[in-house]
């Protein structure tokens, strides 16, 4: 028994490298022939998502992985551990060595320094201490017979589309999540499968046709620690996006599946036998429906934006003299569907000449809103000297949601404008009767283009002569 301690004892005993929380552990160097070598990846207070790139060893054998985690509790502090095993079997007797490898943990690289591993001859298995000639470590080295028997853990986790709101205007935006969650307590092993391409086939049922849509794209699903009903979860989220409905239909969103991998448990469990065994489960999402509610009666009802909304402005001087130009820019801020906002409105007026604005946009998507900035800048020319409101020029209405009426944008501030009135200017500067004029002192006989064509090339070719002789002439001298 005692050998069989120290058996134990050296498998156990290990090179350990480390990177942040993340442990790369392999099994002692020296084995016989019919032992395995492993090499082992742990992370401590996280779930291992994805690996890979266990390296090759010559002349061994990959032998399947093994997976194990444990929780433990320490003056009510919770601390949580998982790792994954890859068992190698030896070929044949010799020195191996073992290069410098990475390792991919949850996407991050983790270099492990090498070692040479020496296989000596099989080691004789000692079953004198059982009457009946079985070996006590059978079951241990996953060296029993028959079938192995494996048992479903229960999972406590679950698949949830959730939204900000349940009821909203049409134009106004909600955000609506696909999230998986893990329980804290949980003890069963899953991995997500294939999410890429299920992910494709979920977005396209879980969009409304009746909804524009601002995605926020979520490319690196990382995990989140959040409290629901008193219970704490690890959230991984899959999708999220706004949403404005464009009409008073309800939206509606299906039941969707998510498919994981999920891993079966060996009643009998190994040290290097096979202790789990792969399986599937498939979690739902609960319907849901978001109710729309319609705008208040108004002339531009199916025009105005919907959301909160303020204004910025800005002008490019003080100094505003008529017949010169300023750059004015009227600022829409707010959360809403910035890509649906419609340019400011105008009064026709005789005191400013006011060009179509270039405009500007941003969107930013944080949280669980849509933020966004459309910037209209306008180029105005002032025609009458005095003092003037520029709200009453332009202007922008939407609809608020905070206080479910419809709201203006407009300047409050008043224009100075000094200088003299450039309306009469402007209008003999249209005056076209000394043009006219000009043009009945021209001769207004036609002229055939193709005696143009004749005159000109007589011209050249005089020019030509000209050149010729004078360049003989050159020569000569």
């Amino acid at each position: 028994m005692k050998k069989q301690f120290l058996f134990c004892y050296l498998i156990f005993s290990s090179i350990l490298v480390w990177s942040q929380d993340i442990r790369v552990q392999m099994s002692h160097p020296n084995i016989a022939l019919n032992e395995a070598f492993t090499i082992t990846i742990t992370l401590n207070n996280e779930q291992i998502r994805s690996y890979g790139g266990f390296p090759e060893i010559p002349s061994f054998q990959k032998r399947g992985v093994s997976s194990q985690s444990s929780t433990n509790i320490v003056n009510g502090q919770i601390s949580f551990s998982q790792s994954y095993t890859q068992n190698y079997t030896p070929t044949k007797e010799g020195k191996f060595k073992l290069p410098n490898f990475n390792i991919e943990v949850n996407g991050k690289t983790i270099q492990a320094a090498g070692t040479v591993i020496v296989v000596g001859p099989a080691k004789q298995q000692q079953q004198q201490n059982d009457p009946f000639g079985n070996d006590p470590f059978a079951d241990f080295f996953g060296r029993g017979g028959g079938k192995r028997e494996f048992v479903d853990i229960k999972e406590e986790a679950f698949l949830a589309l959730n939204t900000n709101k349940d009821k909203v205007y049409i134009g106004e935006g909600f955000t609506a999540t696909l999230a998986f969650y893990i329980s804290e307590s949980n003890k069963a092993q899953m991995n997500f499968h294939e999410l890429g391409k299920q992910m494709q086939e979920i977005v396209k049922k879980l969009k409304p046709t009746n909804c524009w849509e601002e995605n926020f794209g979520i490319e690196e699903i990382q995990p989140e620690q959040v409290t629901i009903n008193g219970k704490r979860y690890t959230e991984y989220k899959l999708y999220r996006a706004t949403y404005y409905p464009l009409n008073k239909e309800p939206v509606r969103f299906l039941s969707l599946p998510l498919i994981m991998i999920k891993y079966k448990v060996a009643k009998n469990p190994s040290f290097f036998g096979q202790n789990m065994q792969q399986d599937f489960k498939t979690f739902y999402t609960k319907p849901k429906i978001i109710g729309v509610k319609d705008l208040p009666p108004h002339p531009l009802k199916d025009q105005v934006a919907v959301g909160n909304y303020k204004l910025e402005e800005q002008f490019s001087t003080k100094k505003m003299v008529t017949g010169k130009s300023f750059n004015y820019q009227f600022k829409i801020i707010g959360d809403g569907n910035t890509a649906s906002v419609k340019e400011p409105l105008q009064t026709e007026n005789k005191n400013f000449e006011i060009y179509p604005p270039n405009v500007f946009q941003n969107i930013t998507r944080t949280g669980t809103a849509v933020l966004g900035t459309k910037n209209y800048n306008y180029f105005v020319v002032p025609k009458e000297p005095g003092k003037y409101k520029l709200g009453d020029y332009i202007y922008w209405i939407y609809f608020n949601t905070k206080t479910a009426r419809y709201d203006t944008l407009k300047s409050s501030i008043s224009l100075t404008i000094k200088g003299e009135s450039t309306l009469n200017k402007s209008v003999s500067s249209n005056d076209y009767s000394g043009f006219l004029d000009l043009i009945s002192n021209y001769d207004d006989k036609i002229i055939s283009s193709d005696k143009t064509k004749y005159f000109k090339m007589l011209a050249n070719i005089f020019l030509l002569f000209i050149f010729i002789v004078t360049l003989v002439i050159s020569l000569k001298k």
